[in-house]
This record gives C-alpha cells, sequence and structure tokens, in this order.
C-alpha cells in the first residue's frame, strides 16, 4: 500500500513539473510571438532618422555655419536708411513740420584681418562641428550595435534555458524511475528536482531579460515608447580580422582628432583676432538725405562721402585680457588634442587586442561545447545503465550546460568586441563589419 501512495506521489509530482515547463515556455516565448521584427539594417536607418544626438549634432553644425555667415557680414556693405518727423511751434503761432531723411552706406576697407581671421576660425569651426557628428554617429553604432547584441543574445537565451530546463525534467523522471526502482536514493532525486527548479527560475530571469533588452533597444532606436522587439542576426563576423591595420593611420583618421585639430586651428585664429583688436580700422563711409519743412520731398538732397579711421588707444586692458585668454584656450586645445590623440593609440590597440581574443574563444569554445555534447550523450546511455554514478553523471550534465552558456556568452562577446573596435576607428552608423 506504501508503495503505491508513493508511485502516486511521484506521478503527480511529474505532472506538477511538466505544467511549471510549460508556463515557463509559454511565458519565454509569449515575448516574441506578435514582436516587431527588425534586421540591423533597419535599427540603423531608424537612428540614422529620429535618435536626438544626432539632431543636436546636426543642429551644433547648423550654428557654426550661421556663425560664419555673421562674420562674413562684418566685411559687406553695410546699408541703412533713416526718417525723422518733428512737429514744431511756439505759443500763439502755427506749428510747423520736419521731414528728415538719410540713406547711409559703409564698406570696411581694413580692420587688420581681423574679420578675415575670424572667418577662418568659423571655418575649422565648421570642420570640428563635421567630425563632430561623425564621433556621435560612432558612439551611436556602439550604442546600437551593443543593445542589438544583447536583445539576440537574450532571444536565444530564452531557446536555450527552456532547452535546458526540458533536459533536467528528463533527466528529474529517469533519476525518479531509478529511485522507484531501488537503484537510486532519495538525496539523488531532491538534487534533481532543485536543478529543475534552478532550470525554471534561469527560463524567468532569461524572459525579464529580454524585456529589458527590448526597452533598451528602443530608446537607442530613438523611440518614445517601447514594444516588443525582436532583432535578427547571427554570432557571427562578416570577416575574421588577423591583419592588424596601421594604428597611427587610423588615429590621426579618427573624426574625435580631427575635431579637435580643426578646434586648435580656429583657436589659433581667435588669438590673431584678438590681437587685431590693437589694429586702426578704416572705413568708406557715404550718405544721402535732406530736410523738408511740412512735406516730404526729394527736391534738395544732401550728400556726402568720406574715410573714417578708428586708432584703439586705450581700453582699460581689456584688449590684453581678451589675448591672453585667446592663447590659454589654444594652449588648453593643443593638450586636449595631444591626450586624446594619446589615448585612442592606447584604445585601438587594447580593442584589436579584444578582437583578436574574442575570435579565438569563440573557436574554443565551440570544441568544448561539441566535446560536451558527446559526453553527455554516453555518461546519460552509461548512467541509464547502472555504469557510472550519479555524481559524475551530474558532474558531465552541469558541464554541458555551461558549455552552451560559454558558447552563446562567447558570441555576443565577439560582436561586442566588433563593435567596440569599429568605435575606436572612428566607424559610424553607415561602417560596415570589417
Amino acid at each position: 500500500m506504501m508503495q503505491n501512495v508513493v508511485q502516486l506521489m511521484g506521478v503527480v509530482m511529474q505532472l506538477r513539473r511538466l505544467v511549471m515547463v510549460a508556463m515557463f515556455f509559454f511565458v519565454a516565448t509569449s515575448s516574441l510571438f506578435g514582436a516587431e521584427r527588425l534586421t540591423w539594417e533597419q535599427c540603423v536607418k531608424e537612428t540614422k532618422l529620429a535618435h536626438p544626438d544626432l539632431v543636436s549634432a546636426l543642429a551644433l553644425l547648423q550654428q557654426a555655419e550661421a556663425d560664419k555667415l555673421v562674420a562674413a557680414g562684418a566685411g559687406r556693405p553695410q546699408l541703412s536708411f533713416a526718417a525723422y518727423a518733428q512737429e514744431r511751434g511756439a505759443s500763439g503761432s502755427a506749428s510747423s513740420s520736419l521731414f528728415s531723411t538719410a540713406l547711409s552706406a559703409q564698406q570696411l576697407l581694413y580692420d587688420g584681418r581681423k574679420t578675415s581671421r575670424q572667418i577662418e576660425s568659423n571655418k575649422e569651426m565648421i570642420k570640428a562641428a563635421q567630425y563632430n557628428y561623425q564621433n556621435v554617429s560612432a558612439n551611436l553604432r556602439f550604442a546600437l550595435r551593443s543593445t542589438f547584441t544583447d536583445l539576440l543574445k537574450a532571444q536565444h537565451l530564452v531557446g536555450l534555458t527552456r532547452e535546458i530546463a526540458e533536459r533536467r525534467q528528463k533527466n528529474a523522471r529517469l533519476i525518479n524511475l531509478r529511485y522507484q526502482g531501488g537503484r537510486e536514493n532519495i538525496g539523488s532525486l531532491r538534487q534533481a528536482e532543485a536543478d529543475v527548479a534552478q532550470a525554471q527560475f534561469e527560463v524567468a530571469q532569461a524572459e525579464r531579460t529580454l524585456q529589458l533588452t527590448q526597452t533598451a533597444l528602443a530608446l537607442v532606436l530613438g523611440r518614445d515608447s517601447s514594444q516588443p522587439l525582436n532583432v535578427q542576426g547571427q554570432f557571427i563576423l562578416s570577416n575574421f580580422l588577423t591583419r592588424k591595420p596601421d594604428m597611427t593611420l587610423l588615429t590621426k583618421q579618427h573624426p574625435l582628432v580631427q575635431q579637435l585639430s580643426a578646434q586648435t586651428k580656429a583657436a589659433q585664429y581667435n588669438v590673431d583676432v584678438a590681437q587685431s583688436a590693437f589694429s586702426p580700422q578704416l572705413s568708406l563711409t557715404s550718405s544721402v538725405g535732406g530736410n523738408s519743412p511740412d512735406r516730404f520731398t526729394v527736391d534738395a538732397l544732401d550728400w556726402s562721402a568720406g574715410v573714417t579711421l578708428s586708432v584703439p588707444i586705450y581700453e582699460g586692458g581689456s584688449g590684453n585680457a581678451r589675448v591672453a585668454k585667446a592663447r590659454a584656450v589654444l594652449n588648453q586645445q593643443k593638450a586636449q588634442e595631444k591626450s586624446s590623440y594619446l589615448q585612442l593609440v592606447h584604445e585601438l590597440e587594447e580593442r584589436w587586442k579584444n578582437l583578436q581574443d574574442s575570435q579565438q574563444q569563440v573557436a574554443v569554445r565551440k570544441k568544448f561545447l561539441d566535446a560536451a555534447v558527446e559526453r553527455a550523450t554516453i555518461a546519460t546511455a552509461q548512467y541509464s545503465n547502472g555504469l557510472i554514478s550519479f555524481n559524475d553523471w551530474v558532474m558531465i550534465e552541469d558541464n554541458l550546460v555551461s558549455a552552451k552558456k560559454e558558447f552563446l556568452n562567447a558570441g555576443a562577446a565577439l560582436l561586442i568586441a566588433e563593435a567596440q573596435w569599429i568605435q575606436s576607428k572612428g566607424g559610424g552608423l553607415d561602417a560596415q563589419e570589417k
């Protein structure tokens, strides 16, 4: 009688485990069904159109272009028109009106090259803004590729944890049968049940991770709200990189280095602009206008033309302060340019090394996975026939689970290492994986 009760309890426990596995499978796959499917190319296209960081970088470029037009306007003719009306009269007498008009023109002839230097400075700032846009695009590409890879990994992890949960459940049934037959102890059964519970937890954890990475990708895409997403891709490189490129050349071509170089040149021009404040300014001026009582007429027009020379003598030391400030900014830009250059050299070397390590690590983990699959197949058959102990079999099963997870992690790490390498080269959203 007692044996029948134990067998009945075993059947109930098996049914309960099957129901829980089915529930976890439903949860794990519900986020994938009906989800929007995106390729890498679609993600790049959407990010280029909608992400606010790119919009901000473009606005900075437009500001730099407008600053150049403002500076150039100082060297062009200045034209203005003025009209003046006045009502005059004395007590007890009739009032009279006076109308005055004047059209004035001014053309800058010489200002110690202040305007031309300012224009050259603005040209360099336009270049800096263009390189800044490229640098923002490079950083954004890395963020997008990282979240894309995280979601791809999360999708695979959901399937992997479900597969592991099913395998743990199958193993638990085998151990339960051996326990019922008196060929296994209660400790082994409880261990198998704990492994099932752990596998079920990992399924739920993988589902929560999937939802989190879906939200993260939506944010990088520039979307205001998140929805279930499903990305398509593989954990492989388009090209297996083995030949080390010219790191010095790559560093010099990096948009950040180019941006800082342009800013340094602009700062040098700004020093010249500040020094030009001590130069005399020569302008050609002319005007035409007239005064008319009672009504506006153009019968009598007065005109004048001349040359205006302005020489700064003393302005309280502000000119010298502006020159000192401009030189300090120039020194800061030079130091920042050199610091960023050295940092990028190290970063390129480090990320090249990481990419090589990741490529080889995937190959190694694949061998470990193949070996673990073979060992697990053999060990399961041996345990079923009583040829190896429970402890030896569980160790081999755990090794298989670890090998599958490590292989998935290595594949994701490879894509991240590739994304870091492309970022360190300054590759933007249009850059290919090469």
